[in-house]
This record gives C-alpha cells, structure tokens and sequence, in this order.
C-alpha cells in the first residue's frame, strides 16, 4: 500500500497496489474515533481526493483499534461553532446565535450530503461504537459490514432533541418504527438487535468484520469504474425523488433548532451539567438521568 495521513495523523489514506480501492482510516481511538472540524474537514478531503482519481472504483472506510467512530467530539459541543469574543476579549459564554447555527451547520451538513451523493463504491467496516455522526456514516456507506456487538445510535438526542441529524436517512434506512425509537428515547442498540431488519449489508461476528468488508471491497472492485458511477447518480437521483427530497435543507435547519433548546427545571442540560462537573461527570449524570428500570413482569 501506498500510503499518506493528516498532518495531525487522525486520519489516514492507503491506495491498494492495483489502484482500485482505497482504506480512509479514522484514527483517534483515545476519543473512540471520535471527530473535531479539523478531523472531519480532512477526512472529507481524503473522499474528494479518492473522488477525482479515475483508478479508484471502491472506498474502504474504518476506524482503528476495533471502532468505527463515535461521532462528533461532544467534549467540544458549542465549539464547532467557533469561538465568539466577549466585551473583555476572551471567549464569549453565551451560546452560539441562530444564523450562526445555520451557518455552520448548513457547512457541516455539506460534508454527509457528499457522502450521500458519493461517486465511487462506499464500504463500511463497522465494528466497536458507531454512533451520532459514525451511525450517520455507517448508514450512508453503500456496503456496510457490521460486528454483531457494534454499539450504534444516536445518544445525544438527549441532549440536543430528538430533531437531530438526517431525518430523512433514519427513516428510510431504519423505517420510521425503529426510527422513533431510537430518536425519542436515545436509546444506544446492538446491532444484533436489529440484524432481522436488514439495516446493514451484513451482520457478522466481530473477528470477522475486517475480513467480510474486505471481501466485499475486492467484490465491487471488479466492477466497470464507469458504470459505478453512472449507477451511483441514478441512485441519488431515485433516493432525492422517493426519499430525500427536501433533505439538503431540512437537515441542518432542524439541526440548528434543535442544538437551541431551553430546558425546563428538572430536565437534564449536558451543556450547563459539563461546565459545572467537567465532561466525565456530566456523562454520568447523564446517564443517570434517562436510567428508567425495565419493569419486572411475572
């Protein structure tokens, strides 16, 4: 393998000897694969690197250490909207303005619509946590190979809202059943549970995720790199008619509303919770909070 990594070596670009397939590695496992602007801004540079090579048919994408990703860098919340100065110089504590929301989120948002409209083959090795932003792209890949214990969903809905993320794709990957659910409780699933549904490609044993994606990878590979893209635009084309259509604004415009929420007395505020208790605690907490015991049914 050929190979080149971010400046910062959080993400990595390896090109197969023969050319047609190339592994974008996310590589931050002290934050499970998690991902700042800077990290996200270079792996979206990566696809569009793999996207105009015409020797490229399929992208392999994984996380290091046995995970895939667990979205956004909640550690930084507010700070990918940027730092705003206050009267004193430093830093402002207010939160961020709605067009400045709707700014940046329209920016991020960019980057999954890419990878929505992907040209080449997208294969996902799925394996350890893949949530928020890592279960947005677990469900974008066009092949996804998924470890049975693999922890996905949208965890922080439960502290953002529930109008979070691409709604369209949760519904029409997901079905609007399991779509609800996870949605409205926060609930976080092992992607056992939902092997019957057919969400991923394949659910396998997590020893033998690496090798099943590769597999598939080598499979799609072998097909004519014109007609995969070709067919990867009427995809989009069918996908933007039947079940994204709306999707491009709709997405980070509810994600801006909802990143804005005031929350009532005994409501739990990740946000306030972590600037008092530091980001630990605040997860804790959090969890705590949304623990409801399952009944006891004779």
């Amino acid at each position: 393998m050929t190979s080149s990594s971010a400046a910062d070596g959080r993400v990595h670009y390896d090109v197969d000897p023969g050319g047609r397939i190339v592994t974008i590695t996310l590589d931050n496992p002290a934050r499970r694969n998690s991902y700042n602007a800077a990290m996200r801004d270079e792996l979206a540079r990566h696809l569009d690197r793999a996207a105009e090579d015409d020797d490229i048919t399929v992208v392999l994408l994984r996380g290091t250490e046995g995970v895939f990703s667990t979205g956004a860098d909640m550690n930084n919340a507010y700070g990918w909207y940027g730092d705003r100065a206050g009267a004193d110089g430093k830093p402002a504590k207010s939160r961020p303005s709605q067009r400045r929301r709707l700014t940046v989120d329209r920016k991020s948002f960019g980057f999954y619509h890419n990878l929505m409209g992907y040209p080449k083959v997208t294969v996902g090795e799925i394996s350890g946590y893949a949530l928020g932003g890592g279960f947005e792209m677990a469900l974008m890949t066009d092949i996804s190979v998924i470890a049975r214990d693999t922890r996905i969903g949208m965890p922080a809905t439960r502290f953002l809202g529930p109008a979070l993320g691409s709604l369209h794709l949760f519904f029409h990957r997901l079905g609007p059943v399991l779509a609800r659910r996870m949605l409205l409780t926060g609930d976080i699933l092992r992607a056992g549970e939902v092997e019957h549904l057919g969400v991923f490609t394949e659910t396998c044993d997590p020893a033998a995720v690496t090798a099943r994606a590769r597999y598939w990878a080598e499979k799609t590979a072998k097909m004519p790199a014109d007609g995969v893209v070709i067919a990867k635009e009427a995809f989009r084309l069918v996908e933007q008619s039947q079940a994204y259509q709306g999707e491009e604004v709709a997405s980070y415009l509810f994600h801006a509303f909802g990143t804005n929420l005031q929350f009532a007395p005994g409501e739990f505020n990740f946000v306030k919770t972590r600037a008092e208790h530091g980001t630990r605690e605040a997860f804790r907490l959090r969890d705590e909070h949304f623990h409801v015991p399952e009944p006891e049914i004779p």
